[in-house]
């Protein structure tokens, strides 16, 4: 009887039934890597809050010191993305990004030793920040190559949603976790649960099979093939109108990242729980934009589904802006986070498809870095800039400015006839 039960209860909960006949998630190789990013975006959260959290609580971090903080993580793809990407389009992706899971968790596992050790200091998070940095910079650009191996082109917009997905649900149960976490242990002792989850995830991916068939020409040289990269970027207009809107949009928001945090302790005064419990509403602003995503692309159309995203974040860094320091304020912070996550998952879900499905598949590697290095090139001067206004000005000048920057970016992506002519997603 008990048999017969388990049974019944196995078919009726088994894929089967739960997902619907063409989900993606039926694969068994795409579920397994849609099942890493959700264990890793999970670690992330821990990291993306414990991290500044050292720097601005524990080691009392001027605005300055926290954009620098920002740019030495942003500096190596503006370094390394161009000769990476030609080594990423000669080797295998997916122990590249293997790899790099490794790589990342021993670096976040670092700052607690060196706490213990009595070593901690901005210095070393710089260091941790350049490192992160550098390894997302390949490994990052293969995670996004995988995907392309695994997904067929014409699906890559559900897939990034999903992706997003399993990131949103990170980003609700993260913050909050993260935020009992630095409670209970201390920022710099919280990032140990991200290295465990990082060496996780690298398990998960090795389970991973992919056949990879790469054509190396006799004659390939090193700087040609990097030419090739730039060029081929160079010559497509939807690339370029890519770069430039998505550039603009990382200056105005890696300078507001800079000073989020700092605003939430110093002028709010937010515990670091209650800045977690905050965060969980951006994690509800991604599952709801990663829900309706794909459904408002297929609607409005890839390049205005993007421009939506931008003026949305632009509307969130301006609410914080004006926002009153008492309950109103905490409100408008929460609502920040979330409209950062819905203008986010709309600008990439469309950007990431766009540039994978117009780049033959022998290009990828050197136009996923090349668009990432150009995307980039923005944010670091985004960062500084934002701390010196923080500075300087006061955290809500900061704010402004990328809000300003953001609803003049969405103005000028309207008008612009490239963005909004792309109704689909291209194919070769």
């Amino acid at each position: 009887m008990l048999k017969s039960l388990r049974l019944n209860w196995l078919q009726r909960y088994s894929l089967k039934n739960i997902i619907p006949p063409h989900d993606l998630l039926r694969d068994f190789v795409y579920r397994r890597l849609w099942l890493s990013i959700l264990i890793s975006s999970f670690g992330a959260q821990i990291t993306l809050l414990a991290l500044p959290l050292t720097a601005a609580v524990l080691l009392y971090a001027s605005p300055t010191q926290m954009g620098l903080l920002t740019f030495m993580e942003i500096s190596p793809y503006v370094l390394l993305s161009l000769p990476s990407g030609v080594w990423l389009d000669r080797v295998r992706k997916l122990p590249v990004y293997i790899a790099g899971e490794v790589a990342i968790s021993l670096a976040v596992a670092s700052v607690p030793i060196a706490w213990w050790l009595g070593f901690l200091d901005m210095t070393w998070l710089y260091v941790v920040g350049f490192l992160i940095g550098a390894v997302n910079t390949t490994a990052g650009t293969a995670a996004q190559i995988v995907l392309t191996q695994i997904v067929p082109r014409d699906r890559l917009v559900e897939a990034h949603a999903k992706n997003a997905l399993a990131s949103s649900g990170s980003e609700v149960a993260g913050p909050a976790t993260a935020g009992a976490l630095i409670k209970l242990l201390g920022a710099p002792l919280a990032l140990f649960a991200d290295a465990f989850l990082l060496l996780l995830s690298a398990t998960i991916l090795r389970k991973i099979k992919i056949h990879e068939v790469r054509e190396l020409a006799e004659d390939a040289n090193f700087w040609r093939d990097l030419k090739e990269g730039l060029q081929f970027v160079i010559n497509n207009k939807i690339l370029v109108a890519l770069a430039l809107t998505v550039g603009t949009w990382q200056l105005a928001y890696n300078a507001a990242l800079v000073v989020q945090i700092l605003f939430a302790t110093r002028i709010l005064g937010l515990s670091e729980h209650a800045v977690g419990l905050s965060y969980v509403c951006m994690g509800i602003g991604t599952i709801l934009a990663s829900i309706v995503g794909s459904r408002v692309s297929r609607k409005l159309g890839p390049g205005v589904c993007m421009v939506t995203g931008i003026a949305i974040c632009g509307i969130g860094w301006g609410l914080l802006a004006i926002a009153p320091n008492n309950l109103f304020g905490v409100l408008a912070f929460a609502l920040m986070l979330m409209c950062y996550a819905v203008g986010g998952v709309f600008i990439f879900i469309n950007f990431l498809a766009l540039r994978q499905a117009v780049t033959p598949e022998a290009l990828l590697g050197r136009t996923t870095s090349t668009m990432r290095w150009l995307t980039l090139i923005p944010a670091g001067p985004g960062a500084l800039l934002g701390g010196w206004l923080g500075e300087h000005f006061g955290l809500r000048y900061t704010l402004g400015f990328s809000c300003i920057c953001a609803l003049i970016l969405a103005g000028l992506a309207w008008r612009s006839p490239t963005i909004r002519a792309i109704k689909s997603i291209p194919k070769l």
